[in-house]
C-alpha cells in the first residue's frame, strides 16, 4: 500500500508543478477576483497543508519553513487579502513543494507516515490542481499541461428507470477513506423515478438559449431571477453568438459548440431554469448515487462534467467532523451539492458517494447537470 500512496504523492506533485511550471509570466497573482486564489499563493497552500497534516501533525516535527501558516492557512487568511501577502518567489515555493514531497516519501519509505493523512493530503492537491486548471479558463490563460481530454461522442439516450424504495445514502465504514460529510451510510426512501443516462448537452441547452430561455422569469426560481439579472447573464459562460451559430471559449481560443459534450460551466440557477423549460428537474443527491449504484444506470462510468443535484449540502444523520474539521462544517446550509466528477478530475479521488459543493452561483468549475423526469 505505501508504494500505492508513494506513487499517488509523486504523481499529485507532478500535476502541481507542472502547473507552476507553466505560468503565464504576468501570472503569478493574476486578477483579483472572488472566485479565485492568487496561483503564487495556491501553490504554497498545497505544500504546507501536505506538511501540516503528514510530516507535523502526524508526527509532531516543527515547520520546514517559519511562517509559514501565517501565509498558507487559508481558514485563518482572508481570501481578500492573499493578494498582500509577502509571498515568497516562484523557485522558493517550488522548492517548497519539493521539499515536503520528499520528507512525505521518506516518511512512507520507512513506513512511518499516517496512511489516513498522505491520501487527505493527496486528494486535498487533487482538488486544488482542478480548481487552478478551471481557474485558468476563467481567466482565459492556456490549458494547463496535463490536462486530460474531455471524453467525446454522446451519451447513452433515454432514461433509466429506478423502482425507489429503501436506498442507503453515504459511505458504509469498510468503504476505506472517505470525507466526513460522506458517513455515515444511512437509510432514505425514494419513490421510483426516471433518470436520464447521459447529461444535458450543448445542443441542447442551446435550444433552451434560442428559445428564449433566460428571457423568461417564469422558468426561474426567485433566487435564480435575482441571480439573472444581476449578472445580466443571456447565456452559458463563455458562450458568444456568431454568424455561423454559438461558439465557447476553451481557455484561450474559441471553439464552436461541440452538440453532443456535455454543457459546462453553467451554475445550478440556469440548470434549475432549464429544467422548467423542458419539464424536468434535477435529481436529488440520493437518486444520483442511487442511479450510480444501479447496473442499469452506471451513471459514473464516463467522467465529463459535475453535476448539480437539487440537494442543498447538509450534514447526514449524526455527523462529525473530522480532524481536518475545515472542510464540510462551514459550509452546509449555503452550498448545493454536485455529484459525479468532470475530465479533469484524477479518478483516484472519485467514487459513488463522493458530494462535491458549490454554491448555486458558481458557473467557473466544469459542471453541467443531468435531469429527471418530472
Amino acid at each position: 500500500m505505501d508504494r500505492i500512496l508513494s506513487a499517488w504523492v509523486r504523481d499529485a506533485r507532478a500535476q502541481t508543478l507542472g502547473l507552476a511550471a507553466s505560468l503565464p509570466a504576468d501570472g503569478l497573482l493574476g486578477p483579483r477576483l472572488a472566485i479565485v486564489n492568487p496561483p503564487l499563493w495556491e501553490l504554497g497552500h498545497v505544500a504546507w497543508f501536505q506538511e501540516r497534516w503528514v510530516l507535523r501533525h502526524a508526527t509532531g516535527r516543527p515547520p520546514l519553513r517559519a511562517g509559514a501558516d501565517a501565509l498558507y492557512d487559508s481558514t485563518a487568511i482572508p481570501h481578500d487579502v492573499r493578494w498582500d501577502l509577502p509571498l515568497p518567489s516562484l523557485e522558493e515555493t517550488i522548492g517548497y513543494l519539493r521539499e515536503v514531497e520528499a520528507g512525505v516519501l521518506a516518511l512512507l519509505e520507512r513506513g512511518e507516515a499516517d496512511p489516513y493523512f498522505v491520501r487527505l493530503s493527496v486528494f486535498h492537491e487533487d482538488m486544488h490542481w482542478e480548481a487552478m486548471a478551471f481557474s485558468r479558463q476563467t481567466l482565459g490563460w492556456p490549458a494547463p499541461p496535463g490536462l486530460p481530454a474531455a471524453a467525446a461522442g454522446a451519451g447513452p439516450e433515454g432514461d433509466a428507470a429506478l423502482p425507489g424504495g429503501t436506498f442507503r445514502l453515504g459511505a458504509a465504514p469498510g468503504d476505506g477513506f472517505v470525507f466526513d460529510n460522506e458517513k455515515w451510510a444511512h437509510p432514505v426512501e425514494l419513490r421510483p423515478f426516471r433518470i436520464a443516462r447521459a447529461p444535458v448537452t450543448e445542443a441542447r441547452f442551446a435550444e433552451f438559449v434560442d428559445d428564449g430561455g433566460y428571457r423568461r422569469s417564469a422558468l426561474w426560481s426567485a433566487a435564480g431571477w435575482r441571480w439573472r439579472e444581476a449578472q445580466g447573464a443571456e447565456h452559458p459562460a463563455y458562450w458568444e453568438p456568431g454568424a455561423g451559430g454559438w461558439t465557447r471559449r476553451e481557455f484561450d481560443r474559441r471553439v464552436p459548440l461541440q452538440a453532443d459534450r456535455p454543457v459546462a460551466h453553467v451554475c445550478a440557477h440556469e440548470a434549475d431554469a432549464f429544467c422548467r423549460w423542458a419539464g424536468r428537474r434535477l435529481p436529488s443527491e440520493a437518486e444520483w448515487e442511487a442511479a450510480a449504484a444501479a447496473e442499469s444506470a452506471p451513471l459514473g462510468a464516463v467522467q465529463r462534467v459535475w453535476e448539480w443535484t437539487a440537494s442543498e449540502f447538509l450534514p447526514y444523520p449524526g455527523f462529525v467532523a473530522d480532524p481536518y474539521r475545515e472542510y464540510s462544517q462551514p459550509w452546509f446550509g449555503t452550498h448545493r451539492v454536485l455529484r459525479g466528477g468532470s475530465f479533469a478530475t484524477p479518478p483516484r479521488l472519485l467514487r459513488p458517494t463522493f458530494r462535491n459543493f458549490y454554491t448555486p452561483d458558481r458557473r467557473d468549475p466544469w459542471a453541467g447537470f443531468r435531469t429527471c423526469a418530472a
